[in-house]
């Protein structure tokens, strides 16, 4: 399997399934607290990666450095990010979530030309990036309500973690080069997971969460599909596509979820939808025309 065509599968993986994960989110809130939930996600995902992680050889660095930065990526990518997802969507429409976290290539594109100065934020990026916030916020403009105190605290809540994010993945584009993709995902997401569990502990009442069988396979599908196979592709990817491109997901996840509730729970398809749908590839298109070959085809 060439290189170009291992970039491509992974880069519509990580769309399809990060697509499905804002619902299966939604169902594991009815009966788990979110950071509960979220710890329990990353503690075994992380479980299983180790294992990987054993099998393979994959080596781990652990000076003072390393640990350091996995404390960073745990910070930025996990524990703070998902907490604030997790609590932000008990009181914020799917919908309106949807729009909220598409600030996110905008984020990534700030934070590149800050740290990255090599990194091409040209006039083309910029315009394919509105034109696909323009193209979700046409899709779920009738899920939109504005909301009260403790959804704009939500609201909130969703905002700071895309900024969050967005930081991340540039400062592993910079600083993150040397690790293996096992690496930069299993220690941050063992960090992360076991902070959620802490912060669970000392602040949610544990004896409200329940666990029927929807439960624990939200759980699991959210630790080996939503983090294990994501984020290790999300940070393979990374080695080979600049970060705002990679960003541009946020756009088209959105679009997998839209199809997804078609598919399976007979939603309409309409003309919004069409619309949308029609601005957001417009928007990728023009976003990676000008070095659509550099990203996708050069072997580095």
């Amino acid at each position: 399997m060439s290189e170009r065509f291992r970039t491509y599968l992974s880069y519509a993986l990580v769309c399809t399934i990060w697509g499905s994960t804002w619902l299966v989110i939604k169902v594991g809130l009815e009966t788990l607290t979110p950071f509960f939930a979220a710890g329990c996600r990353f503690i075994l995902a992380s479980a299983v990666l180790f294992v990987l992680v054993r099998l393979r050889n994959v080596p781990i660095p652990l000076g003072r450095s390393d640990v350091l930065f996995y404390l960073l990526v745990s910070l930025t990518s996990f524990s703070i990010p998902y907490g604030l997802v997790y609590w932000g969507e008990e009181h914020v429409s799917s919908g309106l979530t949807s729009i909220l976290f598409t600030i996110y290539p905008f984020t990534v594109a700030f934070f590149s030309f800050l740290l990255i100065p090599a990194t091409s934020v040209g006039p083309g990026k910029v315009a394919g990036i509105i034109l696909g916030f323009v193209g979700i916020v046409v899709i779920f403009s009738n899920d939109v309500h504005l909301a009260d105190p403790e959804g704009m605290w939500g609201m909130g809540a969703i905002l700071c973690s895309a900024v969050l994010q967005g930081f991340s993945v540039v400062a592993v584009k910079k600083y993150g080069h040397s690790l293996h993709p096992f690496a930069l995902t299993s220690v941050p997401m063992l960090l992360g997971g076991a902070m959620l569990l802490l912060f669970s502990v000392a602040s949610e009442n544990l004896s409200l969460n329940s666990f029927p069988p929807v439960a624990l396979l939200s759980v699991l599908y959210l630790a080996i599909f939503g983090s294990i196979v994501t984020f290790v592709s999300y940070f393979w990817l990374l080695k080979r596509v600049e970060p705002v491109i990679l960003s541009l997901t946020s756009f088209i996840t959105p679009i997998i979820a839209v199809i997804l509730g078609i598919v399976f729970l007979g939603e309409e398809f309409s003309m919004r939808t069409f619309t949308g749908a029609a601005f957001v590839l417009g928007g990728l298109g023009i976003a990676n025309y000008a070095d659509f070959k550099g990203a996708f085809g050069a072997r580095r």
